[in-house]
């Protein structure tokens, strides 16, 4: 599974980044606008939505969980400081997707507690599109997490995400993480959306080996 978060640059613009990724063939989609007011995000997120339901796409919204209601997209992602897994569940009800950050086996413990569909795990390594960020994993960090997991008989996808490369998804793979995400490495390339192909190509093989 790779999973793209949006983001922008001089050239291109949050729908721009989503159109791009759909066109390379990604299937979910997590619109992250940080520190953008709801009525900001909200005509974004309104068409991002739309070309992702013609993709057949999941459209996950970040953060803004009353969005995600108002509008119903397909689930929101919550980071560290955003509302508990567990009140936005009571807010959503069962018919979402629900995500949550995380950094240790003891966050992926507690958002499996309240009630998290799935983990996004990161950062794998410095990256410019977060502030704040949480201390690097590197592969040894995804490892350590996976066989925690393992012993716990935890069983929810993982998703991997922070400054990740093509050059690095076969090893990230191989430590037993379910996904990539990806933003800046895409829209960076000369052709986003041929980079987005080649990609996901290259998450599909490291799965089937």
């Amino acid at each position: 599974m790779l999973q793209f978060i949006t983001h922008y640059t001089n050239t291109i613009s949050y729908l721009d980044s989503v159109r791009l990724a759909l066109e390379g063939g990604c299937r979910w989609v997590q619109l992250r606008m940080k520190g953008a007011s709801e009525e900001k995000m909200l005509p974004v997120a309104l068409e991002a939505q739309r070309m992702c339901r013609e993709a057949g796409a999941t459209f996950i919204i970040d953060d803004h969980v009353e969005l995600v209601r108002r509008i119903g997209a397909d689930g929101v992602h919550l980071g560290k400081n955003d509302m508990p897994i567990d009140e936005a569940r009571s807010i959503l009800g069962s018919g979402f997707i629900i995500g949550g950050t995380a950094n240790t086996f003891d966050d992926v413990l507690m958002h499996h507690r309240r009630g998290a569909d799935y983990i996004g795990c990161g950062p794998f390594r410095f990256t410019t599109t977060k502030e704040k960020l949480s201390p690097v994993l590197g592969l040894e960090g995804y490892r350590s997490i996976m066989e925690q997991m393992k012993a716990a008989g935890l069983d929810m996808p993982v998703v991997a995400i922070g400054g990740i490369t093509a050059a690095d998804i076969p090893s990230i793979m191989a430590t037993g993480v379910t996904g990539i995400a990806l933003s800046g490495s895409v829209l960076r390339a000369a052709d986003p959306a041929a980079e987005m192909a080649r990609l996901i190509a290259i998450t599909e093989n490291v799965k089937h080996i």
